[in-house]
């Protein structure tokens, strides 16, 4: 099985100048967790939810709401994102980029063709997703989502 069965795409990305509040929001909307920061079409980075999350400032801070507010919308993506980004391909076997997620401990590997531009994203959810389909009956032609 390949990469290119089992990615979401096309992948949602930002750029770099994306505010945090505006990821956010964008994350949430669409139900990611990950979002492949791109300049132009190059990969530059990738930001988390968590990298999101840690960036806000503590509950118990002493800033007012609207202090915070003002701060974070003075964040942007490229400030908190991961600048080293493992990659793969729409045509690598899955099997090896499952081992990628597991022996590197990432939710996601942003799938890149020969240009570079990513063109979308495998998560461990579509890697799990593959997994507990149900099987087709035997002699039956495998059914694909």
């Amino acid at each position: 099985m390949l990469v290119h069965e089992l990615m979401s795409a096309p992948a949602v990305v930002a750029p770099p100048s994306l505010s945090l509040p505006d990821a956010a929001h964008l994350m949430k909307s669409r139900g990611i967790r990950r979002l492949p920061v791109v300049d132009g079409s190059r990969l530059v980075g990738i930001v988390t939810d968590r990298d999101i999350r840690e960036a806000l400032p503590s509950k118990v801070s002493s800033l007012s709401p609207w202090e915070a507010t003002t701060r974070l919308a003075a964040v942007s993506v490229q400030d908190v994102m991961r600048r080293s980004v493992l990659t793969t391909t729409a045509d690598a076997d899955a099997r090896d980029a499952a081992h990628t997620l597991l022996h590197h401990r990432v939710g996601a590997l942003p799938v890149i063709d020969d240009a570079g531009t990513v063109i979308g994203l495998l998560t461990v959810s579509d890697v799990l997703r593959d997994y507990a389909r149900p099987a087709a009956a035997p002699g039956a032609p495998e059914a694909r989502p």
